[in-house]
């Protein structure tokens, strides 16, 4: 049975997403209430309840982190075009409003000032992850011995540490979806693929085996830990339709950078930092869309050492 908080959660994700795909439109309080099917009167409580910051907050906060990732593409757009896109009214409202989030002004932060913003985030995540290392050591011992979850099978690494890049066009695939909001390699998101994964078994998602996906939303270099989304994510027809907390979104389409990994959920978070790193050397630079990881129909976990493959997916565009 679906409960009525589920049901919350998965209207608040819908306008979260509806903010990203609509920056440059009208995201006032009657049309996203529209979205979430809530009356005008109530939704900014619900919403700030949920989501842990207003509504108006929410959408400053993605209209700037958004912002700040196209103000170190190449070649550089003019800042008001980037302003006007993200839903500014012009360029001084803008610059206000970058250097009030960031610190510093749209021209600084394009000339460098990101770095010292992006080692304080990458700083503090480190933190997190030391302090939750033995909540997730201890929630993954689970979800390897847990028997409604991926199947088994020996996996073992090839012992060639060198990454191996390979640029793929990826379809775009029609997937359910649960939502972890939280900390990019914290044991939350090992736990939400546990729940999903039951979710899967119990309503034939996983026999036959489908191809499933996890999805990074956001970026977390720029994005404070705390409002970092990840979706675990199945396959699914278009007779699908979702119920409580789980979402139907469209994911893929487009150039990719892919690497292989193996190794246990602890060691995933490192390797996308890695391709990450593996960009400014290789003449591309990070597309709009979001990083994928694809588990394919083959795919099993190691019920000994927890490792399992997957192919880390990162969306790019010549420079």
């Amino acid at each position: 049975m679906t409960s009525p908080r589920h049901t919350y959660v998965a209207r608040i994700n819908r306008v979260i997403d509806h903010i990203d795909a609509h920056l440059a439109d009208t995201l006032d309080l009657a049309t996203l209430a529209g979205v979430a099917h809530f009356s005008s009167w109530h939704f900014h409580r619900v919403f700030q309840a949920m989501a842990g910051e207003t509504l108006a907050d929410c959408v400053r906060r993605r209209r700037l982190e958004v912002a700040a990732a196209r103000l170190l593409g190449l070649p550089p757009e003019p800042v008001l075009a980037i302003a006007l896109d993200v839903g500014f009214g012009s360029a001084a409202v803008f610059t206000r409003a970058f250097n009030a989030h960031f610190g510093v002004t749209p021209t600084d932060w394009r000339r460098g000032a990101y770095r010292s913003w992006a080692e304080r985030h990458r700083i503090e995540l480190g933190k997190i992850h030391q302090a939750d290392r033995k909540a997730h050591q201890a929630v993954a011992e689970a979800f390897r011995h847990d028997e409604r979850s991926w199947p088994k099978g020996p996996v073992s690494r090839s012992g060639d540490s060198e990454m191996k890049i390979e640029l793929k066009t990826l379809p775009e695939v029609r997937v359910a979806y649960m939502r972890h909001v939280g900390p990019y390699g914290d044991s939350g998101i090992t736990r939400t693929w546990q729940r999903f994964a039951a979710w899967c078994g119990e309503h034939g998602l996983m026999e036959p085996r489908r191809t499933m996906y996890g999805v990074s939303h956001d970026n977390p270099d720029v994005t404070p830990p705390a409002k970092c989304r990840y979706d675990a994510c199945v396959e699914v027809g278009e007779g699908f339709r979702p119920e409580g907390e789980i979402g139907v979104q469209t994911v893929g389409g487009g150039r990719y950078a892919c690497t292989e990994f193996t190794g246990p959920s602890t060691e995933i978070h490192t390797a996308w930092m890695n391709l990450c790193d593996w960009l400014p050397d290789s003449g591309y630079q990070p597309a709009d869309g979001a990083p994928i990881e694809i588990y394919g129909r083959d795919f099993e976990m190691d019920e000994k050492t927890g490792a399992f493959n997957c192919t880390l997916c990162m969306p790019v565009r010549p420079l």
